[in-house]
């Protein structure tokens, strides 16, 4: 992609406004915990401390609204206590430019490795630098500048207290979770009645599996519905998956499909029932003849009547577990969920300070993109912030503002945030500056109308950047007018300083880029790995059964689902970069997720006819797993070091059982289907090497 089309495209994903649910009630309260803090501040010391402490109480408000599952009390105490300790430690240096700039740089750096611990850490880490470079301008001394960070901290328990207090849709956000869960399910079997290969996106599942960690406080009052559902959604996908496929089977017309057909439609009614039912907390209401096929025995025989049979029984689970008359249950198993899948523990923020750490020494690489993004934004902040003070402007920390906030690990969020930031701004400045030099506003009323903003930025926060940030410019003019200041400066100057901060953000990833395009050979090289794993595992289990809960084949899923959701976001990323493809053209990543697919989901076929434990072993089958590990083992290093990746070992297995085949209906067709789509994977990438 050019550059030209690049800029294009993502100017237009940032300018794009989304239509998504909005939650006034959160809004409100945090708007109400911002009014609270705001009144008092200025009631009892004055517009300085309010400015210091508004902004704490509403960087903590919106810390609770990032994609968490962490109490939120917990996020706004974070927030509000990092804010203090960054907004005091800059005050000690203000008054030196060569130390302040110092600490900016150390500051801005760390807040930018603070992406390695995740999207939350890192937008908390980056709104710290900006706010910073805003605050340590209103203290006039030491013993101020502490009394400040106090009241940025006061901000933060003002909301954390407020989250308990008025707590709104309790566990909404886990309900979510696992009812978007469910609805995924219900979606995949009907698109299963239709496709009977039809694929599934496996993200709502592994956002309901990181929304089911709780705190030893959560466990204690985590609602019953809450439990046990997850792990039977996650055994219900290879039976929809099995129940549907004809290499199982069932001929693709007849009255066996017709009957597949109909218990998939009723599977989907009964999936939607309960994911209603989890997310607002209600009895499960089903559908007057769900599931009731009598003569299911008589139509369906063999691996489709047993898939059958084990589809209603979970789906019955399913009905018992969602409905939150419910008792919890005590174990895993009396949820009807495989072992390991029950309660799991979040560790708290301390247990979690080592394992952070270790994630930031693993970045710290010269290949990292989080290293390469704390680089850059360490380097224009600090750049932006020079060029502010140089320029006769005043006020020159909107640069460096903008800048950290709108920079971003990946070139097209960078890149769309820049856009959208200056659009925003130049709206909300625009109209806050307006409503100032023709009202003239006094303390009261502007404060007044920086709570307003702050609703409106809570409201609109999650339909687009540019919505959220006309609001969030027009709080900071209304908020820093309380005390009478930057009403010298006027909308051009603030604009042309955002402005300059969005170019310095923009260049800064054309001169130091961390290209997603030449990693993605690497990323499909993972996902091969993991998912050939998961296969041989499987495989390996019907050599020695034991059973469908297996430990070490529930955590090669997991492995494989973690690397193919990477590969996708890495598509996505490299989708919009003005760079040309590095081996893979566009059509061969999609053949060779279209391959990788496939064999994922011939392995996830194989996974829902485990043999249970104490089941007779079918000893060809560890033949299969080892030939499945060594084949995509070194198929994986010759994909990464752009080779053609070679199947022998799959294949000499398959060609060896064409005469003689094991002991089981689905081994010989399985693995028959795997080395089909291994081969379907080299086609792929090997015109994507004569092309490219």
């Amino acid at each position: 992609m050019s550059w030209l089309r690049a800029l294009k495209e993502t100017a237009r994903s940032g300018l794009t406004v989304e239509r998504q649910r909005l939650e006034p009630a959160v809004a409100a309260r945090g708007a109400l915990g911002l009014a609270l803090v705001v009144g008092l501040s200025l009631a009892l010391f004055g517009p300085a401390v309010a400015v210091s402490s508004a902004f704490g109480a509403f960087q903590a408000a919106i810390a609770t609204f990032q994609r968490s599952w962490r109490p939120r009390p917990t996020l706004a105490l974070a927030s509000g206590a990092s804010l203090a300790v960054s907004t005091f430690l800059g005050y000690l240096t203000g008054a030196h430019e060569a130390l302040f700039l110092a600490l900016l740089l150390f500051w801005t750096f760390l807040s930018g490795l603070a992406w390695a611990a995740g999207p939350t850490a890192g937008i908390i880490a980056s709104s710290n630098v900006a706010i910073m470079l805003v605050t340590v301008t209103l203290p006039t001394s030491v013993a101020t500048a502490a009394g400040h960070a106090v009241m940025i901290f006061a901000g933060g328990v003002v909301q954390a207290v407020l989250v308990v207090l008025l707590p709104v849709r309790r566990w909404g956000a886990q309900r979510d979770a696992l009812a978007d869960a469910l609805a995924a399910e219900a979606d995949y079997a009907r698109r299963l009645r239709h496709d009977p290969v039809a694929p599934f996106d496996p993200v709502p599942l592994m956002t309901a599996r990181s929304a089911a960690a709780v705190t030893p406080r959560q466990a204690r009052t985590r609602p019953a519905e809450l439990h046990g559902a997850r792990g039977l959604a996650e055994r219900i996908r290879p039976v929809l998956a099995s129940l549907a496929d004809p290499a199982v089977g069932v001929p693709e017309e007849g009255p066996e499909r017709a009957r597949v057909r109909e218990l998939l439609a009723a599977a989907a009614e009964v999936l939607d029932a309960a994911a209603h039912a989890i997310r607002h907390g209600v009895p499960v209401t089903l559908p007057p003849a769900a599931l009731r096929t009598p003569d299911t025995d008589a139509i369906l025989k063999g691996p489709s009547r047993r898939a059958a049979l084990r589809l209603t029984a979970l789906l019955g689970d399913v009905v018992e577990t969602a409905d939150p008359r419910t008792e919890t249950p005590e174990t895993p198993e009396a949820a009807g969920a495989p072992a390991g899948a029950g309660t799991r523990t979040r560790p708290t923020l301390l247990q979690l300070v080592p394992v952070v750490i270790a994630e930031v020494r693993a970045e710290l690489r010269p290949d990292s993109p989080v290293l390469r993004h704390a680089v850059r934004v360490s380097a224009v902040t600090a750049a932006g912030y020079l060029l502010g003070t140089w320029l006769p402007f005043g006020h020159g920390y909107w640069a460096p503002m903008a800048s950290v906030m709108v920079m971003r690990p990946d070139f097209s969020q960078t890149y769309a945030r820049s856009v959208a930031r200056f659009g925003g701004t130049l709206v909300g400045v625009a109209l806050a500056t307006a409503v100032v030099r023709s009202a003239h506003p006094g303390t009261y009323l502007s404060a007044a109308l920086a709570v307003v903003c702050a609703f409106g930025m809570y409201l609109l926060m999650r339909t687009g950047y540019a919505a959220g940030q006309t609001f969030v410019s027009a709080y900071v003019v209304f908020l820093l007018g309380m005390e009478g200041a930057g009403l010298t400066q006027t909308v051009r100057e603030r604009v042309l300083l955002t402005l300059l901060g969005g170019v310095l953000a923009m260049l800064s990833y054309a001169v130091y880029p961390a290209w997603e395009t030449p990693r993605l050979r690497g990323r499909l090289a993972d996902w091969l790995a993991s998912v050939g794993a998961f296969a041989a595992v499987v495989a390996a289990r019907y050599a020695d059964p034991a059973g469908p809960a297996s430990p070490d084949v529930r955590e090669a899923l997991l492995r494989t689902r973690a690397a193919r959701v990477a590969w996708q976001e890495a598509v996505a990323r490299a989708t919009h970069e003005p760079v040309r493809h590095r081996g893979l053209s566009h059509a061969a990543v999609e053949q060779a997720e279209h391959a990788l697919a496939e064999f994922g989901r011939v392995a996830m076929l194989l996974e829902a006819h485990l043999p249970e434990r104490g089941a007779p072993p079918v000893p060809a089958a560890a033949a299969l797993a080892e030939s499945l590990r060594r084949s995509t083992e070194r198929g994986a290093k010759e994909v990464r070091e752009r080779r053609e990746p070679h199947w022998d070992d799959l294949r000499e297995t398959v060609t060896a059982w064409s005469a003689q085949p094991p002991d089981h209906f689905l081994l010989h067709k399985g693995a028959a289907l795997l080395l089909e789509c291994l081969e379907e994977l080299t086609t792929a990438l090997m015109g994507s090497a004569r092309h490219g």
